[in-house]
Parts: structure tokens; sequence; C-alpha cells
């Protein structure tokens, strides 16, 4: 029996050959709706466990507190969404279709230079977590049509699920030594989303490493939070600093950030493999407000109505203006290792020197030290 057999019956398929033929059509229905691959993994992570335990305990997941929340639900899928035997795993690529062949060359002159503002490629369009959750959720809707009523949820960095382990596990690419998803067709450029299912689908085979001798991404990260192969401190990691940290970000690693002021890319740029990242299918990640091109001095002074206004359904909204502003002001710190006491950096530092937080005033008072003044 094929799947249009039972698409008008809506029943559960059950013998090998109707399972097959649904996972077939739930890849190719993924393709339709904008993912570029789609996979599927058992949900047996047991051998993970270990490893998340021992990063937990070592510290590295700093003010995450979430990672430590939920214990060993991560890797244990059937206590998350009790039933759940399979995952079906998904891949969205989000280089903008703009993106020109030498998009990693642009992207690292970038960090050159001093005035500019630096925000991850991931974040300049719309909120990922709602492109790839809607999707998941299109395609789950789509197997509800062909064979009725079945157990699942879907996710996208919104639970306590081993987005990475499982996309491996699924065959979809290995992690690499920075700890994201590797693609020999598609290097990291990518989103991971999945949907947990009672549905026994059959499983596809994991993908193997291809990092080699490679170090290039511990290499070249500016805080050298990749501290062995495979392993992040978080604490160190500029995305981490820049986004999950609530507080202050320590004072010894501010000049090592630079002018990154939301996410980093470096270990990306810098890795082989993102020769091959594909463009995404989709316009919702096409680049916003300029944040590709945006100075320093420009953002800071973004109030925080016109904050929130221009990055509604952005990603970076998420921080909230006095995160977004503390990142900012280190920013402009650290420009003046090539444009100390710029008059227009200094201008915009001193019209935010009292601001009402404490959190921004700090890291501000900090930049203006940093030019000499202060």
């Amino acid at each position: 029996m094929i799947l249009n057999d039972f698409i008008h019956s809506f029943t559960v398929p059950h013998s090998p050959e109707q399972l097959a033929a649904l996972a077939q059509s739930i890849k190719d229905w993924g393709r339709e709706l904008g993912f570029a691959e789609i996979r599927i993994a058992d949900a047996d992570l047991e051998n993970a466990a270990q490893q998340l335990r021992d990063w937990l305990a070592a510290g590295f997941h700093g003010q995450m507190d979430y990672m430590a929340a939920h214990g060993d639900k991560r890797a244990r899928p059937a206590q998350l969404v009790p039933g759940t035997v399979r995952v079906i795993s998904a891949r969205m690529d989000y280089l903008p279709h703009s993106a020109g062949a030498d998009w990693r060359e642009r992207e690292a002159a970038r960090h050159q230079q001093a005035s500019a503002a630096v925000i991850s490629v991931y974040a300049r369009g719309r909120d990922y977590h709602k492109v790839v959750r809607s999707r998941l959720q299109q395609l789950a809707s789509r197997v509800e049509q062909a064979i009725g009523d079945f157990a699942y949820r879907a996710f996208t960095d919104s639970a306590p699920v081993m987005e990475v382990e499982l996309a491996q596990r699924a065959g979809l690419g290995w992690r690499g030594k920075h700890t994201l998803l590797l693609s020999r067709d598609a290097g990291s450029m990518f989103f991971l989303g999945e949907i947990y299912t009672d549905l026994p689908l059959p499983v596809d085979a994991p993908g193997s490493a291809h990092c080699g001798e490679c170090r290039a991404c511990m290499d070249v990260c500016p805080t050298q939070a990749i501290v062995a192969p495979y392993r992040l401190d978080a604490r160190r990691c500029i995305s981490y600093l820049t986004i999950e940290l609530k507080d202050s970000i320590p004072a010894e690693l501010r000049p090592l950030i630079g002018n990154r002021v939301y996410g980093c890319d470096d270990c990306q740029l810098h890795c082989p493999w993102n020769k091959f990242a594909q463009r995404s299918a989709l316009p919702d990640f096409d680049v916003r407000n300029g944040l590709d091109a945006g100075s320093l001095v420009d953002l800071f002074a973004w109030t925080e109505e016109v904050f929130e206004r221009r990055l509604e359904g952005s990603p970076i909204r998420r921080i909230g203006h006095e995160r977004w502003l503390r990142n900012l002001a280190v920013g402009l710190g650290n420009a003046a290792d090539a444009q100390r006491g710029d008059p227009a950096i200094m201008a915009a530092l001193l019209a935010r020197a009292a601001h009402p937080s404490a959190l921004v005033r700090e890291h501000v008072q900090w930049a203006l030290a940093r030019h000499g003044a202060g």
C-alpha cells in the first residue's frame, strides 16, 4: 500500500511500507514548506546524558539556569512528550538570498571597521523561533491531513531539547568542534527544529564527522570560549555575553568583544565548510532595518520606543533596550583602539552618561574611560 491509499482512509500507517512512504512524504512536504532537509532519528539519547551532566557540573552554562532546571529531560524525549519514539529533525537555511559569494570576507571585514555595529547574521531578519515553529506546525498539519490525529509536539530552540545531538543522529550533519552542527552541503548557517512524535517512522543513518585536524573555530574565537574540541564555556562566548547574560559584562572580556553587539559569527566565518553555506529559500531572513550596515553611534541613539518599533518581530528585541545599550556601549568603548576621542562617539556616550539604568551607566563610563574621559 502506498501513501495515497491511506491519505483518504485517515488511519495511522502500521506496515513498514506505509511508514516508509509517510516518512518520504514528510521530507517532500518539508521542502515545500521551506526546509532544506528533513531527516528522522530515534529518541534514545542516553549516551549523550553524561556529557550534558559534565558540562553543567563545570558551570559552563553560566546564567542559563534553564539548561540545568530540567535535569535529564533533555536526554529523554519521552519524558518531555510522553509516547515519543521518533524525532523529525529539520534544517532551515538562514543566509540571506542576497549574500554574495564573498559574504564571509565581507562579514569579516566589518569586524575591522571600528564604527560598525556587527550583528550576527541569523538575527538580522525575522525571529527564527516564529518562522521555524510555524513551518513545523504546518508540516504536522499536513501529516494530520494524511493520516488523521497523531501525537506530536514541535520545537525550535524553545524547550529542553538536545537539538544538535538529535540532528546528528538523524543524519543532518555532525557536531563541529565549536559545538554547532555542520553539514558537508550547507556548512552551519541554518536553524534546527524538531517534531517529537509517537509515529514509529524508519530512522535515517546518523551523520559522520568531517572536522579532521582543523581547529580554525577554536583558534579564531575572540574570547577563547571553545576550551577544548566540542566543549564550549558559554560564560566566555560572545553570543552568551551579549544575549543571555543579564548583568554586567565582565570587564576583562569587554575589550575582546570588539564591535560585536548581538551574537558572534567568528567561528562560522572561519569554518571552511561554510563555503558551502546555502541561501535561504524564504524572504523572512532577508536583512531588515539595515542591520548589516548599521553604525554603533546610530544604533546607540535609538530610543526605547524606536528600539521596540524597529525590531518588532526580530529576535534582538528579547534582550530589551537596556542590554542593547549595554552592548553598544562596549562596542563604542572598543572603538577607542582606532578612533580614540572621536567627537561623534564621545557625544553619543556623554548623551547616555546619566541614563536611568545603572547597568547602562556602568558600561558607558567604562567606554568613556577607554577614550580617556569619564
